[in-house]
């Protein structure tokens, strides 16, 4: 998920550069946008990836917590640790 919104976010960074330097992305593929759209394209375009970026994170800053809980777990059931006390 996270690579996809890289790409898109470089897909948007392109499609905004190249509007300023007066090159229609859309247009050499062959797609013709309405002017409206074409002005705020790379904009979405950016920010989709962005919420695609997020959306890939989510799963991994889950697994670091389950990965605590798993290691405090041989304490909480009564295990000494290390000092035997």
């Amino acid at each position: 998920m996270k690579i996809a919104g890289y790409l898109i976010i470089a897909f948007g960074l392109v499609d905004l550069i190249g509007s300023y330097a007066g090159f229609d992305l859309w247009g050499s593929l062959g797609i013709i946008l309405p002017e409206v759209i074409r002005q705020f394209s790379s904009y979405c375009e950016i920010a989709l990836g962005y919420f695609l970026i997020n959306l890939g994170s989510r799963g991994e800053e889950e697994e670091p917590a389950i990965a605590e809980d798993d290691q405090g777990a041989g304490l909480a059931d009564g295990d000494p640790g290390e000092d035997g006390e």
